[in-house]
């Protein structure tokens, strides 16, 4: 699947380079304009005929596009295709730290080696307001 990737990466990155080129070699409309006042301009001519510039330049900017537009929809596709974390969590995959044997698990704000505090009893009523915050 890498090597996929890496393909499609890279004809995507020279077609681009390519493209950049080819368009940056063609003239543009007011280029033509500007040779019927008496501008030069016979570069193209001479190299692709009298109007082959052009149609070459044009035709080869067009197939380069529709190169560059497949790779992308394909890096699009495969792109898609990785699994996603299950959760935006960062800390999801990595383990707690592993406590040493025999040693107790410490609570939070509490002073290490008391007992707990005994657990209310199921007969007596829930305390209301400030007798549910725990004591430090």
């Amino acid at each position: 699947m890498n090597i996929v990737l890496t393909l499609l990466l890279a004809v995507q990155i020279l077609s681009a380079l390519a493209m950049i080129g080819l368009i940056l070699m063609q003239h543009g409309k007011g280029a033509d304009a500007g040779a019927a006042f008496g501008g030069g301009g016979a570069g193209s001519a001479s190299l692709f005929g009298a109007s082959g510039g052009a149609n070459f330049l044009s035709r080869t900017t067009a197939v380069l596009a529709a190169v560059f537009l497949g790779c992308t929809l394909g890096l699009a596709y495969f792109g898609n295709l990785r699994t996603a974390p299950s959760s935006g969590s960062v800390l999801e995959g990595v383990a707690a730290p592993a406590q040493p044997a025999g040693a107790a698990q410490q609570i939070p704000g509490s002073t290490p080696g008391l007992a707990p505090a005994p657990a209310p009893a199921a007969s007596q009523p829930a305390a209301e307001g400030a007798a549910q915050i725990p004591a430090k």
